[in-house]
């Protein structure tokens, strides 16, 4: 019984959690910057360069052996312009994922500021200070 005992121990920790969610949460952001790129900005590239999009792009080792309409082999290709996509989102997501992570630091570093030294006391305050004190020696 230990072992079960130390795995949901183990289970429920808050770094545990922090971490599972932290996954659930990074799933979902990678999946609205994929949108981003798929359906919002790669149909501008393509549009700013005559209609090409990067997965067209690819080196045919062999052609598709067809039957009439029935596909015997399928192409064989090396499809470089896939994963020049590929590298597009990753870089696009790492920058998204960098200014998510600067506005955090840059609210974390507000919120750890120390207040403001106090000022320092007038002429007055200090003459009265020093007073008090002279009259605390007697």
């Amino acid at each position: 019984m230990g072992f079960f005992k130390e795995f949901k121990e183990f289970a429920v920790k808050g770094n545990v959690m922090d971490m599972a969610i932290g996954v659930v949460i990074g799933g979902a952001f990678g999946k609205i910057v994929t949108s981003l790129v798929s359906d919002i900005i790669m149909p501008l590239i393509s549009a700013a360069t005559g209609g090409l999009t990067f997965t067209d792009w690819k080196w045919v080792i062999r052609e598709a052996i067809m039957d009439g309409e029935t596909v015997v082999k399928p192409e064989l290709a090396l499809t470089w312009g896939n994963f020049i996509q590929v590298i597009f989102d990753f870089i696009i997501i790492a920058f998204c994922i960098f200014l998510v992570v600067k506005g955090m630091n840059k609210l974390k570093k507000k919120e750890e500021e120390p207040a403001p030294a106090p000022a320092e006391p007038s002429e007055d305050v200090k003459l009265l200070t020093e007073i008090r004190d002279l009259l605390k020696k007697d």
